[in-house]
């Protein structure tokens, strides 16, 4: 990525210092002389990202995230799981925000009065066979990096989805949060994400769902399941569900 920066700056620097002086000395034209030296500038900008950007490329990083996404969607899937995943807040963890997936029936959520242990699999009822995958989600990922914790009312929960999706991920153009009793309503417009509907997101949503969850989940204080999502090409519709 570095010497896809540098040799773009290179070629731009290069035209626009043959450009701009033969425009002005021979040719006599001020516009193309404008145009060579905004070349040189673009090209300095060029020189500046390639030292100054994330060491990692895009393309690298999406390769590690599908990697990552299709080893716990073929787990998921030799398991044979298929039931939603439940969101709970850091309040109830030992560690950052994870999501659980039971191995068996929908667990007692009443039994677990501790903290969850940084485990991979833990107690999720009242036999010793019922347990949980502990799953770390997008969403959980990002409030933690940007700690951002929005107080229970929907125009904070509003505010802090959008914060997030819009302006530091640009991943949708706005989020619009409707709550009542023990439901989240949430409308995405303009979602930008494009993903296949594998076992991972039939279990823990969406990513820009995962994420809206994980928010939801840390502001209530409470479990979060996605009880549905209706995705659109200009406006996806999510509903959450709030546990005890």
């Amino acid at each position: 990525m570095n010497n896809r920066y540098k040799r773009l700056g290179i070629a731009l620097c290069s035209t626009g210092m043959i450009v701009a002086p033969v425009s002005y000395f021979i040719i006599g034209s001020v516009p193309l002389t404008a145009i060579g030296i905004s070349g040189i500038l673009i090209g300095i900008t060029c020189f500046v990202l390639a030292y100054n950007h994330s060491p990692l490329s895009p393309e690298y990083s999406q390769l590690m995230l599908t990697t990552g996404l299709e080893n716990t969607a073929a787990l998921l899937e030799g398991l044979g799981l298929s039931g939603k995943a439940v969101y709970l807040p850091s309040t109830m963890q030992d560690r950052e925000q994870h999501a659980l997936i039971p191995l068996t029936g929908g667990g007692d959520r009443d039994l677990m009065k501790e903290k969850i242990l940084k485990k991979f699999l833990i107690p999720y009822g009242k036999n010793p066979e019922d347990l949980a995958f502990s799953i770390a989600t997008p969403g959980g990922i990002t409030i933690d990096r940007f700690e951002m914790i929005p107080g229970p009312t929907a125009e904070e929960i509003e505010f802090a989805i959008n914060h997030i999706l819009s302006e530091i991920l640009d991943i949708a153009d706005s989020a619009s949060v409707i709550q009542l009793n023990t439901r989240v309503y949430v409308a995405v417009s303009n979602p930008k994400l494009v993903f296949e509907d594998t076992r991972y997101y039939q279990c823990m949503g969406s990513p820009i769902a995962s994420i809206i969850a994980a928010i939801s989940s840390e502001a209530l204080g409470k479990p979060i399941r996605i009880l549905e999502e209706n995705r659109e090409k200009e406006l996806n519709t999510i509903t959450l569900e709030v546990l005890p």
